[in-house]
């Protein structure tokens, strides 16, 4: 096959497997948004920092993050064998997941949907060099 052929580069892409530690969860019943302000408060800190300030944050997300961390850190030392006091925040983000939809009954007949919004929360770790 040629060199620029769909098939080869998709190999190619899928030969290079991220080695670095991480924890994913799925269907949180947050929404993205408020993920992300959580989320942005501990990117690129180092483990230990990252936990107390998830511990004393006050928003609901941060409990959810705060065990997806415990989660990723736990990967970190048992699958790769990496030492937790040299483990930062390489990657945190929070994508859509599925949308619950609900009716809420309104005046006159009407009925006002209402969307429980859901995401996708992955941490990814890295050792400092």
């Amino acid at each position: 096959m040629a060199k620029g052929h769909r098939s080869q580069i998709k190999r190619e892409r899928n030969a290079e497997k991220d080695t670095r530690p991480s924890a994913k969860l799925s269907y949180a019943r947050v929404s993205v948004q408020k993920a992300c302000f959580v989320l942005d408060a501990i990117r690129g800190k180092d483990v230990t920092t990252a936990a107390a300030i998830l511990e004393y944050n006050p928003r609901y997300a941060s409990s959810i993050i705060k065990k997806l961390l415990a989660s990723a850190v736990a990967n970190a030392e048992n699958n790769n064998g990496m030492n937790p006091d040299n483990l930062y925040i390489a990657e945190c983000y929070a994508n859509q997941g599925p949308i619950m939809k609900r009716v809420r009954p309104r005046a006159q007949g009407r009925a006002y949907r209402i969307e429980k919004r859901m995401s996708n929360i992955t941490i990814v770790l890295d050792e400092k060099k």
